[in-house]
């Protein structure tokens, strides 16, 4: 739900601030997209918690007991099913879209097969599958040469700079997710950070990735023009500063839960702070630049 409200904003503010909102919201094909990307996570659920059973046994039991309320055999022709009907949406929109999604499907499955049992490349893979929705959003307006109206350069530049600190952030919480699950982890022989290389190296790169995230924000408040959103941006830096001050001072489950749940609340606000970009585009369209 917070991604499909997040493709929609996302295109309201940054990718066609020309057009109305309604009209986004009402564009039959706009809404193709953002229902066969809800589609294709909730399938990356479905085979995400097949594969880790044995990891959410230790890690989430009450879950793992709801989980096996439904048969394996169910939650695979769900999987296969969802992701028929995603393929038949991307299809009705154009080619593209099918192969896109095709492969976003593909890379989700992977994931959750073979690459989050491995250190950092598996949390680089997550980081980049929660991003790549909003490129089927670009790609969609770019299709419809929104950006030859205007500086196209600059929408990728700004578009780019918030993929850049929403990639960041998601692999930041897939690091404290490592942390958190550092038991089930281990005993499934999962080679996450925290189990090959510990816990203190982990926060390292926590805190370096932190450190990173200032570049990104650095060029959406300096240079390129958010709005109101430049608020967002600032609590956030002073949140991830005491969210690190007590990362650092952290050393049991709950602690990393927490931790957890303080990015998941970065991150949501995030998608709704788009909003402050221009809280006018909400009842009227912006006038379309000469070329």
């Amino acid at each position: 739900m917070v991604v499909a409200i997040a493709q929609y904003l996302s295109a309201i503010f940054i990718l066609a601030p020309e057009h109305r909102a309604l009209s986004i919201l009402l564009d039959p094909q706009m809404f193709a997209i953002v229902t066969a990307t809800s589609l294709s996570i909730a399938s990356g659920y479905i085979i995400n918690n097949y594969y880790d059973w044995e990891k959410d046994l230790i890690n989430r039991p009450k879950k793992y007991m709801l989980d096996k309320l439904i048969s394996e055999s169910t939650r695979l022709k769900i999987y296969f099913g969802v992701n028929f009907v995603v393929f038949l949406l991307a299809f009705l929109i154009s080619w593209r879209a099918a192969v896109f999604f095709s492969v976003y499907i593909f890379m989700i499955w992977f994931y959750s097969h073979k690459l989050k049992k491995y250190p950092i490349i598996g949390n680089a893979t997550a980081s980049l599958l929660a991003i790549l929705p909003f490129f089927a959003v670009l790609f969609y307006y770019q299709k419809q040469e929104l950006f030859h109206i205007q500086h196209h350069q600059y929408k990728y530049f700004v578009v780019f700079a918030h993929a850049a600190f929403l990639y960041l952030l998601v692999f930041i919480r897939e690091m404290v997710k490592d942390l958190e699950n550092l038991t089930g982890d281990f005993a499934n022989n999962y080679r996450t950070i925290p189990v090959v290389y510990g816990e203190k190296t982990s926060k390292y790169i926590i805190t370096a990735l932190i450190v990173l995230s200032l570049i990104p924000v650095y060029i959406l408040v300096e240079i390129a023009d958010v709005g109101y959103m430049d608020i967002y941006f600032y609590f956030s830096l002073i949140g991830l500063l005491f969210f690190l001050l007590f990362l650092w001072r952290a050393d049991e489950k709950k602690h990393f839960m927490a931790s957890h749940n303080f990015l998941k609340f970065i991150i949501i606000s995030g998608v709704f702070s788009l909003i402050l970009i221009d809280p006018s585009l909400l009842w009227k369209g912006r006038e379309l630049l000469p070329i």
